[in-house]
């Protein structure tokens, strides 16, 4: 029996004055082309030996997730290793990296750059990769992806960002931090160690989640107690969320989630060597080597506020919405066609609505290579009826997705019966 079984379970919802900014609901980004990139944004969650755990202190699941509230790591360097298996089909000849230049908006024939963070960082939603982070402060920060033949780094210095891609001998280069969508050391929404993961995972707990304290274990060397999440409600795809807590800081070492359904985890994200020691200075310093295509930050605004409009006059026909602000009424159910999604449902059985407007559940913009990728998602999914008609399901291990054919796509880390009865209610 784990050394802390007896401690009870502590519904995340007795930790509210310690979790700022709590969600009550895990939200997921809708377009069924990223799922994949949704389902990285759960959490993620290790096995752990069962032999030579340490012998730490008894601590309770509050006193843990206060312990993890309370974490103010400022310096540290490390190497994370990132599996993620959402047991997605092999795209093979389907280029995927030209899916993902066409999710980001950027790089190739877009005019972008392929060191763009918002784009490169993507590929950390499938395969096993190796990341070096390090840190020095909320200001100086540096992520490298390290691949077979090149490697990859974003560096934060101050206000500057630098991002640098080996392979292409390509560089992004942005200034004021925070004013341009690469100016981090990565994408808002792209977690990329443990600790991202983990605030995620708490964000979407609440009285639906059970969390418990399920013994101890060793990280990269360090002392950890293990933070067990789990699901109460039944219907989600979500089995088990397993965080591993650095018994003296407080940081999360180590972050898998495992499905529902059993077997391999789903992500599994941990430092195989971590120092909280303060990095060399020369480690937050970059200079482009020679030869080198640098892309200002400056220079992609335009093009972002250019598809923006576009993609805006598309939805509406016009600039503005028929009612003029923008904004449906108070109270009102349903959301107008190219309005941003909807959630229903609470806790772990949260479902994302989106109306995309299109009939036959295919975008509007069936041309060029955007209509091809369509027409080959359709076709990996699965045929369903139900008193909302037909349309199409797609699966994941985790995030699951329905396209009806009246336009409307349901989403969430739920069974495809909860989707069907979730798209016939919305009848």
């Amino acid at each position: 029996m784990a050394p802390y079984e007896s401690d009870g379970s502590t519904p995340a919802g007795e930790a509210e004055d310690v979790r700022d900014g709590r969600r009550t609901a895990a939200r997921y980004v809708v377009p069924v082309a990223v799922v994949g990139v949704a389902a990285a944004t759960i959490g993620l969650v290790p096995a752990f030996a069962g032999s030579g755990d340490p012998d730490l202190p008894k601590i309770s699941a509050q006193q843990l997730i206060e312990k993890i509230a309370r974490s103010d790591v400022q310096q540290m360097s490390g190497t994370v290793k990132i599996s993620t298996d959402l047991g997605l089909p092999n795209l093979g000849g389907l280029e995927s990296s030209r899916a993902s230049g066409a999710l980001s908006q950027g790089g190739g024939d877009k005019g972008g750059s392929a060191a763009d963070p918002s784009s490169k960082l993507l590929e950390l939603a499938s395969g096993t990769h190796t990341l070096r982070v390090a840190a020095d402060g909320q200001d100086k920060q540096k992520i490298s992806l390290i691949e077979k033949a090149a490697e990859y780094s974003v560096i934060r210095n101050g206000d500057r960002v630098w991002a640098y891609d080996s392979a292409s001998n390509e560089a992004f280069h942005a200034t004021g931090a925070g004013d341009h969508k690469g100016a981090k050391a990565a994408p808002e929404d792209m977690p990329a160690t443990p600790k991202d993961f983990a605030e995620e995972a708490l964000k979407a707990a609440d009285k639906t989640t059970s969390v418990t304290v399920d013994g101890t274990a060793q990280v990269a060397g360090r002392d950890a107690y293990k933070l067990l999440i789990k699901p109460r409600q039944s219907g989600t795809t979500v089995g088990a969320i397993s965080i591993a807590v650095d018994a003296k800081t407080g940081m999360p070492l180590k972050f898998t989630l495992t499905p529902a359904s059993g077997g391999a985890a789903v992500v599994d994200a941990g430092f195989t060597q971590v120092s909280f020691s303060r990095p060399a200075a020369s480690t937050f310093d970059f200079t482009p080597p020679k030869g080198t295509k640098v892309t200002q930050g400056d220079d992609l605004k335009d093009e972002d506020k250019a598809r923006t409009h576009g993609a805006e006059k598309q939805a509406w026909g016009d600039e503005k919405p028929a009612w003029g602000d923008g904004k449906a009424a108070r109270g009102t159910e349903k959301t107008a066609p190219g309005t941003g999604p909807r959630t229903i449902g609470e806790g772990w059985n949260s479902i994302v609505v989106l109306d995309t407007g299109s009939k036959g559940g295919v975008p509007s913009d069936t041309s060029s290579k955007d209509g091809a990728v369509a027409g080959f998602l359709d076709s990996l999914g699965d045929h369903v009826n139900g008193k909302f008609g037909s349309g199409t399901f797609f699966s994941t291990r985790l995030v699951n997705a329905l396209m009806t054919d009246d336009g409307k796509v349901y989403a969430g880390a739920v069974t495809k019966n909860a989707l069907v009865k979730a798209a016939d209610a919305g009848k």
